[in-house]
């Protein structure tokens, strides 16, 4: 493995070979993103008190280039199979492993975005042509067509009507989609 690997046993000794297999399964990461830049693992035996039943927790906690992934499995999920160490590394790397191929399809740019609603004002509205414009938050205009506003309310929409939109490249630039008209019970100042 590449990357720094840290590795911590807390309320338990050390052993080579659980050490040597949180090695492998976090070199193995790197085949899905290789640009992580730590990586910190942390397994902690279950609570000496407890004769039967304990589950190890596994914390990941990996530093990649626009910030952290973490995963923490323990005895929160209440999986018996977390009892056996070796099961509890391989659920905690296996869900590392899922955050970090989002990431990396994220970095690409293969991951549609979802788009929260933003909030604006009709700036411009032509009817007779199908479309109108709205100021957004930061004073910009952005594009809008009929077929784009919900619940066939263009013909409610009048210049000031505060609006909720989900902004999309089109061929000429910005472009509203899925425009809702805001309704008196809904206006924030």
């Amino acid at each position: 493995m590449q990357i720094p690997l840290q590795i911590t046993f807390r309320d338990m000794e050390p052993s080579t070979a659980v050490e040597a297999g949180i090695r492998e399964k976090a070199g193995k990461l790197e085949q899905f993103y290789d640009q992580i830049m730590r990586c910190r693992v942390v397994v902690e035996a279950p609570h000496s008190h407890h004769h039967k039943g304990n589950l190890f927790q596994v914390h990941i906690d990996m530093t990649v280039p626009d910030g952290e992934l973490l995963v923490s499995h323990g005895h929160h999920h209440q999986d018996h199979s977390h009892e056996d160490v070796y099961v509890a590394i391989r659920d905690a790397f296996d869900a590392m492993k899922r955050q970090l191929e989002d990431y990396a399809r994220k970095r690409r740019g293969n991951v549609k975005q979802h788009n929260t609603p933003a909030h604006g004002r009709v700036l411009v509205l032509i009817p007779e042509e199908d479309y109108g414009k709205i100021e957004t938050a930061d004073e910009r205009v952005i594009y809008f067509h009929r077929n784009s506003v919900l619940d066939n309310a263009f013909n409610k929409l009048e210049v000031g009507s505060e609006v909720r939109f989900v902004e999309d490249m089109g061929e000429r630039g910005p472009q509203a989609s899925t425009v809702t008209l805001v309704g008196k019970h809904h206006v924030v100042g």
